[in-house]
């Protein structure tokens, strides 16, 4: 799977049921293992406390990768 697939998919969070965002890029260790997900903060995510517009996402969190979107479990 290609890094512009990933891009494609809508990142769900199961927790809420909320939209996260979207892929922007990948974090890679040095021996080139993926170790997570950098996603977009979805507008409506955003909060006024916090000023980061990316979440990075680690891989232990990914539950599944389906053809549109990839579902997480994570804890804001």
């Amino acid at each position: 799977m290609r890094l512009s697939d990933l891009q494609n998919k809508s990142v769900i969070n199961l927790i809420d049921g909320k939209n996260i965002g979207n892929i922007i890029d990948i974090n890679v260790d040095d021996a080139g293992k993926t170790t997570g997900l950098i996603v977009e903060k979805h507008k409506f995510i955003i909060s006024y406390f916090s000023s980061k517009k990316e979440i990075t996402i680690k891989w232990e969190q990914i539950e599944k990768i389906g053809e549109d979107v990839i579902l997480v479990k994570v804890v804001y």
